[in-house]
Order: C-alpha cells, then sequence, then structure tokens
C-alpha cells in the first residue's frame, strides 16, 4: 500500500499495463551506440596522439567499442520488456530498469507539473518523454519512450485529472 493504511482511496502497488512503442528500441541503441563511438573515439584520439599509452588506449577503445555494442544489442530490447506505465483516475504508475527495476507510482494529488520533452534523436524515431513533476523527495517520473502523438494527448489527460484532484500537490 501506497496511500492510506487501506481503506478507501488507497493506492496500491501494482504492475502498470502498458508497454513503450517500439520504436524505443532503436531510439535507446542509437544513444548507446552514438555514446559508445564518442567514447572510442576519444580514446582512439588519445593513443593517436600519446605515443607511450598508443597500444593501451587503443586496445581500451576495442573494448568500449565491443562492450558498447553488445549492451546495445542486447539491453534496448530487454529494457523494452520491462518498462511499463499507466496514469488511471488516482495515480500514475511506472516500472523501469533493466538491472535494477524500479517501481514507482505518483497518485494525482502529489503531481506538480506535467511536461512533454522531445530531443533530436527523440524527434527522428517521432517519440517523446512525459515527465511527471510531484511533490516528493524522489523526484520526477519519466515515461519515454512513447509515440509524440500519444505523449501529447497523456499530456493533457494528465493535466486534466490533476486540475479535478483535490489537494495542493506538497
Amino acid at each position: 500500500m501506497v496511500a492510506g493504511s487501506g481503506g478507501a482511496g488507497a493506492v496500491r502497488l501494482r504492475p502498470p499495463h502498458n508497454t513503450l512503442n517500439e520504436r524505443v528500441v532503436g531510439w535507446w541503441r542509437m544513444r548507446s551506440l552514438i555514446g559508445t563511438a564518442v567514447v572510442a573515439a576519444v580514446l582512439v584520439v588519445a593513443g593517436s596522439l600519446i605515443t607511450p599509452a598508443r597500444d593501451w588506449l587503443l586496445g581500451a577503445a576495442a573494448v568500449v567499442g565491443a562492450g558498447g555494442l553488445l549492451e546495445a544489442l542486447i539491453v534496448p530490447g530487454w529494457r523494452f520488456r520491462v518498462h511499463r506505465w499507466e496514469v488511471t483516475d488516482e495515480a500514475v504508475y511506472v516500472r523501469t530498469g533493466a538491472f535494477l527495476q524500479e517501481w514507482r507510482i505518483a497518485p494525482m494529488s502529489r503531481i506538480q507539473t506535467v511536461d512533454t520533452v522531445r530531443g533530436p534523436l527523440e524527434r527522428f524515431f517521432r517519440l517523446a518523454t512525459v515527465t511527471v513533476t510531484t511533490a516528493s523527495s524522489k523526484g520526477e517520473i519519466k515515461i519515454e519512450g512513447l509515440d509524440h502523438e500519444l505523449a501529447a494527448e497523456l499530456a493533457e489527460r494528465l493535466t486534466r485529472i490533476t486540475q479535478a484532484t483535490p489537494g495542493d500537490a506538497t
């Protein structure tokens, strides 16, 4: 139980029902590959400039490249199978994490702001992230990997429900 002690209006921790958009796997892979390429490129440039450490730096670049490629092939699909979200009239439910799983619930009465974000790579994949800021010390809840049109509708719905929910979100 998260709110209350079993009485009416209690919000229960339960698995959220909705999956993310399938395009999120490509977005996560691309982010991973770009990050890997940047780190590997820095190591290669450093290896070409620092002669005494050349073998060590180029070896590290190869390890980073191989590890990043392996991560990009495995982890995004795994994350897709784990990540779930749902919005009800009472709360926002989110489960995230590939290795360390986190379940979060934000009761509507605790929501302060709802934002939609679309970075350049997200726009390329026609995705968006909805960020729900709460009056919790744990911070915001992000639902990333939503179709951009669904994200806009969700933000609008959350705003309507939050405005109609009694409480001051503090």
